[in-house]
Formats: C-alpha cells, sequence, structure tokens
C-alpha cells in the first residue's frame, strides 16, 4: 500500500501537522498568523478550521511568550508545535529556548520532560528583507538538549515532523522556505528515517560533498556539474544535524578521500566547522586533502540584490573541489 502523492514542502508539512493533530488530542499548534490566516507561507492552511481554534491558534506578537507557552502546556501532558514564521524572529525567544526548553530534563533528572517542537522556516533564497533571512542552526546545534533537524526534501519534511512531534523531547526543526513551493512526490505510509541519520544522496568515488536543509540540492547540482569534467562526487544530506550521523558521513569521507562541507551560515564557529573537524578527527588517515568548507560569509546576511553573492552557489563549490589537491594521488 502506498500513500505517494505529489505535494509542495509547504503542503508536506502542512500533512504532517494534520496528521499528528488526528492522532494524538494533545497535539497542539500556535504562532503568529497560523489560524485563520494559516501561516505567512500557508503551512498551517485549513487547520483551524479543521480542528478548531482550541487546537491551532494565533498568538500575540511575542516570540518570548509563545514559547514560555509552550514550555507550561508541555509541562502539562501537551505536545505544542510552535511556530517562529521567521529564522530572525526567533532571536527574542531564545532566553526560553536556552534556559528551560533544553534544559528542563537536565534540571529534573528526566523527570519533566518537554516534548515540544519549535518549527522555523530559515536560511535564504527568497529574497528576503532584513529579520526574514538568516541561518540561526549553530545557536541551537551548540545548545546540549535540543534535536535540531534540518529536512532537504519534502519526504523527509514530512516524515521528520511526524517523528519530531513524537520525541519526549524538544526539537528544532529547520523547514528551508525557498523550497516550501516545490512539488516532489511524498509518501506519507513510508517508513519514518530514524532521526539522527543521515544519508546519501548520490554515491561517488572521488569526493564527498556534506551538505543539510537547503544547501543540498546545490550540493546535488555541483555533483550534476562536475560529472561532465570527469569527477565522481558524491553528496551526503545530514538531515539531523544533532544527533549527529558520524557512521554515515565518516565511511563515505574514508571512501572517497576527499571532503567538502556546504552551508548558507557563515563559516566561522558553525555548524560546518563542526562537521569539518569530526571529520578530521575520525578520517584524518584516509584523507587525501584537507576537508574544505563552502559557506555563507562572515557579514550580516545581506538585502535581496546581494543574497546571490551570498549564497553558496554551484561555482563556489566546483573551485573547492577542483583545489583538493587532485596531483596528489
Amino acid at each position: 500500500m502506498t500513500g505517494a502523492r505529489k505535494l509542495t514542502m509547504a503542503q508536506a508539512i502542512n500533512t504532517a501537522l494534520r496528521d499528528a493533530l488526528t492522532a494524538d488530542r494533545s497535539v497542539v499548534v500556535f504562532g503568529e498568523d497560523v489560524g485563520p490566516l494559516g501561516g505567512v507561507f500557508r503551512v498551517t492552511d485549513g487547520l483551524t478550521r479543521d480542528f478548531g481554534e482550541q487546537r491551532c491558534f494565533d498568538t500575540p506578537l511575542a516570540e518570548s511568550g509563545i514559547v514560555g507557552l509552550a514550555v507550561g502546556m508541555a509541562m502539562n501532558g501537551l505536545r505544542p508545535v510552535v511556530e517562529m514564521q521567521f529564522d530572525a524572529f526567533a532571536y527574542p525567544a531564545f532566553e526560553q529556548v536556552v534556559s528551560h526548553v533544553a534544559k528542563f530534563a537536565n534540571r529534573t533528572r528526566g523527570r519533566v520532560r518537554l516534548p515540544l517542537v519549535i518549527r522555523i522556516p530559515y536560511a535564504g533564497g527568497i529574497g528576503g528583507v532584513e529579520h526574514h533571512s538568516d541561518s540561526s542552526e549553530a545557536y541551537y546545534a551548540h545548545t546540549p538538549g535540543l534535536t535540531v533537524l534540518a529536512p532537504a526534501t519534502n519526504a523527509d519534511a514530512y516524515a521528520l515532523l511526524r517523528a519530531a512531534i513524537e520525541l519526549p523531547d524538544p526539537v528544532v526543526f529547520l523547514e528551508p522556505k525557498k523550497h516550501y513551493f516545490l512539488a516532489e512526490e511524498v509518501d506519507v505510509l513510508a517508513p519514518a528515517p530514524p532521526i539522527g541519520r543521515a544519508v546519501v544522496r548520490r554515491a561517488g568515488r572521488d569526493a564527498t560533498l556534506i551538505a543539510y536543509g537547503p544547501s543540498v540540492p546545490v550540493a546535488l547540482a555541483a555533483a550534476e556539474r562536475a560529472a561532465t569534467d570527469g569527477r565522481d562526487v558524491g553528496v551526503v544530506d545530514l538531515r539531523s544535524i544533532v544527533p549527529f550521523d558520524d557512521d554515515t558521513v565518516c565511511a563515505e569521507v574514508r571512501r572517497t578521500g576527499r571532503a567538502v562541507v556546504v552551508a548558507e551560515a557563515p563559516g566561522f564557529a558553525s555548524v560546518a566547522s563542526e562537521v569539518v573537524a569530526r571529520v578530521t578527527e575520525r578520517c584524518f588517515h584516509h584523507l587525501e586533502a584537507p576537508v574544505r568548507r563552502v559557506t555563507g560569509f562572515d557579514v550580516p546576511y545581506p538585502p535581496p540584490e546581494l543574497e546571490g553573492y551570498y549564497l553558496p552557489g554551484t561555482d563556489r563549490i566546483l573551485d573547492v573541489v577542483d583545489d583538493l589537491q587532485w596531483d596528489a594521488t
């Protein structure tokens, strides 16, 4: 039996929320404009109509209050799923996330768990103005107590969100907003991938590109172009930033001997930096060249007309691939 159908990522996430609300009465969805409007990206379209204002409702424009409310609900038996509307809008809630969401289980020695999901439309590619495009994953990944997921495909957006809602502990769910309206085949009945498991999107022989979220399609496009130059480049999609799948990533790097990490966020003290460190530590004797990064620049996210210069593209990736000491072998 299959549940495959063509869905945009926004529709896939909407379907995941709808199915979770149907399956579990303790699930509630709330945030800014997620009610009758259906969210600024229409991800929650129809949920208030179909489940009522007790299950999907609007909140005041106060992100700290939204997350604080979710903490109280989760402490009292509900499973809140909250939306931050835009990545950089989440910063006023950061104190709640770091001081309470991430620490309650540890603080109470596991007696109080917080089964809540913080959905964050994130990263660039939509020509957003200030505060409407950012790559904030390193803040969350650096905070012990949080699971941090970054799906790149519509199928993973559905399956990983369903799995995240069922976890007993908090999840930051990063949704690449530039993918919201791209349609792909999604089988809602397919088994969900385990949280914390990366996937090889393209097997390669000569080098491995490691990416997550919005950078995965860019890495795949770069691998396709590299093939025209006679280089067989693979792509690993992390899917989960925390927990991190060392086994899958390192198996591919050990096989190819070369690796490039691709991410939109600035490179300094980033998730990309951590991936480079982990791969170097675990694969040192298999490497034919230093592990490299292709990231956003270490500047504030630029205005829309400069976005194309900031985001890692196929040309930048291929330039780094070309520089991987091919003459050394």
